[in-house]
């Protein structure tokens, strides 16, 4: 019952994996071989945590988890790695402190940090099995590169609304760009925030991507290797394609045309930034210790409206806009107003009287980080509506929808 190094299972170890090690295909020698394994979760949110969680029990040895994003209150319902009391805490932090009090066994190194072309690398070659849980297709992109050039097994999966998909990515076998050579358009793929997702859809599939991970890590059964997984939960139906590796691909091809992920703009890929350390929509302390003073109830809003004594104006897409929308409100996208302020530009769709402006999305997160963005340009009365669309749904507010000629 020693391993390679000449240890043994305790016997607290064999009470904890009991039921794992009555199992064929894990035993002694496969409960070693988790003990000694190292997994990387990449992003510690709606997959990442139960797939986090699933791997710490199993008892996987070291679990690194990368992410340079605070907990929220929205996050919550869920990102099950993470509590109430959490809240404005660094994930990664909150991932570490309740993985440890999970299984004493294993070690969790925390990379507070996003990744980028720079970091990459070097993050995930320590690792035998990668996991990606992000949710924007230029960091995901950049993780299959780097797992592609580093030679280790990538476990994807992505979810919206009621649905999910699954595959697993092995050195040799073909990579995401095999499956999709390029990522669908911003507008062909909204995100959670945009059109929301079922919190127990998530915990679905990074459940899936535990066992994923455990079954290569033990060498045992059939894994998604060049099979694509689809789930709709809304009606309980499952589908799985086939899929082969491009023999031109342009990462994992024998003769390859992108040999060092910092040669790549990810951006490109994505129609949208790449999250970074500097975003200025996640600033380290006073976006998290100030935004409430920010927000607004829907209730005074409606009220400054009736006495003319604010401007609307919605942080949305196009897309989102056009479906419905707040009377009588501006259209000013987020992305429009990062470039602005990344280029210290005032904005002109906005009064200068100093009137109260009150920005809104679909829930409230897009328009807290645009009115951290205005502020910061000067705007000192720029507010976010507390609840979005939702909360002004909520109290009655009235909604139009069609073209938009603002």
């Amino acid at each position: 019952m020693a391993d390679s190094e000449g240890r043994k299972l305790s016997d607290e170890q064999i009470r904890r994996y009991s039921r794992q090690l009555l199992l064929d295909e894990v035993g002694i020698a496969g409960q070693q071989r988790l003990l000694q394994s190292r997994v990387l979760v990449v992003g510690i949110g709606g997959l990442g945590s139960p797939a986090a969680i699933y791997l710490a029990a199993a008892g996987v040895g070291t679990i690194g988890v990368v992410d340079a994003d605070r907990v929220e209150t929205w996050n919550l319902h869920r990102q099950i790695l993470h509590f109430d009391t959490d809240e404005g805490r660094r994930k990664t932090r909150s991932a570490g402190e309740h993985l440890r009090a999970l299984n004493p066994d294993i070690r969790v190194e925390e990379h507070d940090t996003y990744l980028s072309p720079a970091n990459a690398a070097d993050i995930i070659r320590p690792y035998h099995v990668v996991v990606n849980g992000c949710d924007n297709f230029p960091t995901r992109y950049l993780l299959n590169d780097a797992c592609v050039l580093a030679h280790k097994p990538l476990v994807d999966a992505g979810v919206l609304q009621f649905h999910g998909q699954a595959s697993t990515f092995k050195p040799g076998h073909g990579c995401l760009r095999c499956l999709f050579p390029v990522p669908p358009p911003p507008e062909a793929a909204p995100s959670c925030s945009a059109v929301g997702v079922l919190g127990a859809l998530p915990g679905q599939m990074g459940t899936l991507q535990a066992t994923e991970t455990l079954k290569i890590l033990l060498g045992a059964g059939t894994t998604l290797t060049n099979r694509f997984l689809l789930y709709d939960g809304l009606n309980c139906t499952y589908h799985s394609f086939d899929w082969d590796r491009d023999p031109n691909c342009p990462v994992c091809a024998d003769n390859p045309k992108i040999t060092d992920v910092t040669s790549v703009n990810y951006e490109k890929l994505g129609g949208a930034p790449m999250p970074t350390d500097n975003d200025p929509l996640t600033p380290p302390h006073e976006f998290y210790a100030r935004r409430r003073e920010w927000e607004v109830n829907p209730e005074d809003v409606r009220g400054w409206i009736e006495q003319n004594q604010c401007s609307l104006v919605d942080v949305r897409t196009a897309e989102e806009r056009h479906a419905s929308r707040i009377p009588e409100s501006l259209a000013l996208p987020l992305a429009q107003l990062r470039q602005k302020y990344a280029q210290g530009q005032a904005v002109r769709q906005l009064s200068e009287t100093g009137e109260p402006v009150v920005l809104y999305c679909q829930v409230g997160e897009r328009s807290a980080a645009a009115a951290y963005l205005l502020r910061r340009l000067g705007y000192t009365e720029a507010h976010s509506l507390r609840g979005g669309m939702l909360g002004w749904s909520n109290v009655g507010g009235d909604l139009i929808k069609g073209d938009d000629s603002s």
